[in-house]
């Protein structure tokens, strides 16, 4: 192999964008599905068929917008590998964290358990798309070895940088794999999604319910669409009006649920002119007024529901925009699965299965890795357990 040279950068706008999500495309196509199911960007986007949320237009967007970076608590610390001739061979995305917000995956105890025992927690490097609890590729490079002198540069990283622990979040199974080959800790968590079983639209997917889920369903939209019209933006017909109605319902989600929303609308702007045929608007209207919309980005073979929010309260709107849509965009244009976020047991009702998740941790403190390992040996058929139960819960036929 080539000898490489592993170095931290502080900015996206430190790599080509064409080399960067040269990487991201050796994934394509698309991330695999977690686990249990199945498995034309404009200027500065990232290629078709690559993670959309890995591509530097949306990484670079992050930053350009100050959602990351002085004052966030997300300082960018990117891994890139060059060969000898300074060409791009590997990267992984990384931030220093002094807290544990906009991850997802929850080590509030790990933090107070090390705290209260004398010892730092924070800060600490995670690899991860920030704010995002999509399962994709980490560990970004063409060749394995690469990935191996990734993994152990990041660790390396870690230590020289004095930080506690480094944490991969929503790893696809290579890396998964590879990470835990170097001994990094395996945690999973549940996520609810929805995956095609060949369905060819919306209306077979309800016949794969069974007779009182189906109606209730059927109901559920017919509440929700009454007196309201709904439109499905993507590429140029995302204006910027539609983004400040958008944006206005993302604040109001976030007043009521957060406190504090993440992104601003400079970022909302960003990735309208980087990457709009990537993106789906669910936009809902009574008369010549938006009351309500959605986010979602379009991969290769999944639709990923972000973000949401409402002007007008209006009953079942929410689940008509995030979840039966989406479910109908999907099967219309040949997705096989509908990725809706994290959490959120009332997507199960929805046809959204439990699926298994996961995250990987390297922790430098001794006494800290060893209770988080007993902890996680614990936790996962726990788990395992739970998401088994609540796939018997589901909605389908007893068949399916």
């Amino acid at each position: 192999m080539t000898a490489l040279r592993f170095s931290l950068i502080d900015a996206m706008a430190s790599v080509p964008p064409d080399a960067w999500d040269g990487l991201c495309a050796a994934h394509a196509p698309g991330p695999e599905a977690p686990e249990g199911g199945e498995a034309a960007a404009q200027s500065g986007g990232g290629q078709a068929g690559a993670d959309p949320f890995l591509t530097w237009g949306f990484l670079q967007a992050l930053e350009a917008a100050g959602c990351v970076g002085p004052g966030t608590g997300w300082t960018p610390r990117h891994l890139i590998a060059e060969d000898e001739e300074g060409r791009l061979a590997g990267a992984m995305p990384l931030y220093l964290k002094d807290h544990s917000y906009g991850e997802y995956v929850f080590d509030h105890a790990w933090a107070h358990a090390l705290e209260s025992a004398g010892g730092r927690y924070y800060p600490k490097l995670i690899g991860a798309v920030p704010f995002t609890p999509v399962t994709g590729p980490r560990l970004l490079t063409h060749c394995p070895e690469t990935k191996t002198g990734l993994m152990r540069a990041a660790c390396s990283a870690a230590a020289q940088l004095g930080v506690s622990s480094l944490h991969v979040l929503f790893p696809h199974e290579a890396d998964r794999a590879a990470l835990d080959g170097e001994g990094f800790l395996a945690r999973q968590d549940i996520q609810f999604i929805f995956t095609s079983e060949g369905y060819r639209d919306y209306a077979d997917f309800l016949d794969a319910l069974s007779s009182r889920k189906r109606k209730a369903l059927k109901k559920e939209r017919e509440t929700a669409q009454a007196g309201v019209s709904i439109e499905l933006l993507t590429g140029s017909d995302i204006t910027e009006a539609h983004w400040d109605v958008f944006y206005a319902c993302y604040l109001d989600t976030g007043a009521r649920k957060w406190g504090s929303p993440y992104l601003n609308r400079t970022f909302f702007s960003l990735i309208g002119e980087r990457m709009a045929d990537r993106l789906l608007l669910v936009m809902a209207r009574t008369g010549d007024r938006y009351i309500a919309s959605a986010l979602n980005f379009i991969g290769e073979e999944a639709l990923y529901g972000r973000y949401w929010g409402a002007l007008e309260g209006r009953d079942s709107l929410h689940f008509e925009l995030c979840y039966h849509q989406a479910i109908d965009y999907a099967l219309a244009h040949g997705l096989t699965r509908v990725e809706a976020g994290a959490q959120g047991a009332h997507k199960l009702a929805r046809g959204y299965r439990p699926r298994l998740v996961h995250s990987a941790h390297h922790i430098e403190h001794e006494g800290l890795r060893a209770a988080v390992a007993r902890f996680l040996r614990a936790e996962r058929p726990a788990v395992a357990a739970e998401a088994e139960a609540l796939d018997r819960e589901g909605p389908f036929k007893a068949s399916v």
